[in-house]
């Protein structure tokens, strides 16, 4: 598999635990009890949920760098 770029977004869960996800690959969200850990674990998610989309020879969504923060 090649390696691509893909947007992860990371934060504090209720519980403790940090929380990823992938948004542009529905569905795909991972967790850690560590920032490291969560970035370790969605980068496998990622690669999982990839290969599996090939394998079922199904398109694989593209990324979309675009993202704001506000202030509210």
């Amino acid at each position: 598999m090649v390696n691509t770029m893909r947007q992860v977004i990371i934060y504090s869960g209720e519980d403790g635990y940090w929380i990823a996800e992938c948004p542009s690959l529905p569905g795909c969200i991972s967790q850690g009890y560590t920032k490291e850990e969560a970035i370790a674990n969605i980068k496998e998610a990622i690669h999982g949920y990839v290969a599996a989309l090939q394998q079922d020879k199904l398109p694989v969504p593209e990324e979309k760098f675009e993202a704001m923060l506000f202030v509210v």
